[in-house]
């Protein structure tokens, strides 16, 4: 009976979860958050549906490929958004001075580059924290396939 009860709640909450995660990676240049702690809550999100159906379910929703490309791609999202600094005749991550809109005050695409800094560390942290839960777990080995 108590596994209903946490499934069925857990399949309620855990789409809120990730929506705010990404409300918290969207809004943090504008607000406390920003792209590692809504990582943390997206993360949280999948663990706890990992939890509540079992550890195999959870990694089917997100395997060790798609995981191992995420961290990757957030890795290089970073690295190639620092460098667009550089090629534009500035410093690494150079916001204003490379010549990026700062856009208007308060507004989503108001902090230049940081908004993509943030998705980048955002998509890194939750698929790290992912991977390493199921790594801790023995919900997959390093290799990826299932205990």
């Amino acid at each position: 009976m108590d596994d209903l009860v946490i499934r069925s709640v857990s399949r309620l909450v855990v789409p809120f979860i990730q929506l705010y995660g990404l409300y918290v990676i969207f809004y943090g240049h504008l607000s406390p958050g920003g792209g590692f702690a809504g990582g943390a809550i997206v993360a949280s999100s999948m663990i706890l549906y990992g939890l509540s159906f079992n550890l195999e379910a959870g990694s089917r929703k997100l395997g060790h490929d798609v995981s191992s490309f995420m961290e990757s791609g957030g890795a290089i999202w970073y690295l190639i958004i620092g460098l667009l600094g550089i090629l534009f005749g500035s410093n690494f991550l150079a916001n204003r001075y490379a010549g990026v809109s700062l856009g208007t005050p308060g507004q989503l695409f108001s902090g230049g580059i940081i908004f993509f800094l943030s998705l980048g560390i955002g998509v890194k942290v939750a698929s790290t924290m992912i991977t390493l839960f199921y790594s801790l777990s023995g919900g997959e080995d390093s290799s990826g396939s299932n205990n």
